[in-house]
């Protein structure tokens, strides 16, 4: 039987886990000890972003390696999580839950609303303008305009 994304959410799989990486090893994004969190850690922090503000996924993996003292997290599982933990809260949301994950607060780089979130960019950007965020098109991306003036400095 498939897993529901809420078990999916769930599921740790012995992670945190830290470990060092060397240059040179496949990975581009440096050296040193890097932090895989657990997807629960990643839910947790995207609940923290208050109506009204944003966080990239640049600004999650900040907020992990903090925590985990290490130098950066994987940007790979930081956004598989975060993806997850979006499906999560969409299935939440179809069950009748009123507090939710706010996962349409969670831009790509470059303030860029995250296609794959459920109900896809046009549905995130319903959303981000109910909020109070102007929404651009730039081809085929959706923006949020001066979004770093909004972004959330607290994640903990």
């Amino acid at each position: 039987m498939k897993k529901s994304w809420r078990e999916k959410l769930a599921d740790d799989k012995g992670l945190p886990k830290v470990c060092e990486v060397r240059a040179g090893k496949g990975i581009r994004t440096g050296e040193g000890r890097m932090v895989i969190a657990a997807p629960r850690e990643v839910d947790a922090l995207m609940r923290q972003v208050p109506k009204g503000r944003l966080v990239t996924i640049n600004e999650l993996r900040a907020a992990l390696a903090r925590k985990h003292q290490a130098d950066f997290a994987c940007p790979i599982t930081t956004g598989t999580f975060s993806w997850i933990a979006a499906h999560a809260a969409a299935e939440d949301e179809a069950a009748g839950k009123k507090r939710i994950t706010p996962y349409w607060r969670t831009l790509k780089m470059g303030g860029e609303v995250n296609p794959k979130y459920p109900g896809g960019a046009a549905v995130l950007a319903k959303r981000l303008r109910a909020e109070g965020h102007k929404i651009v098109a730039k081809g085929k991306r959706t923006l949020v305009a001066d979004y770093g003036r909004k972004l959330f400095a607290g994640l903990k």
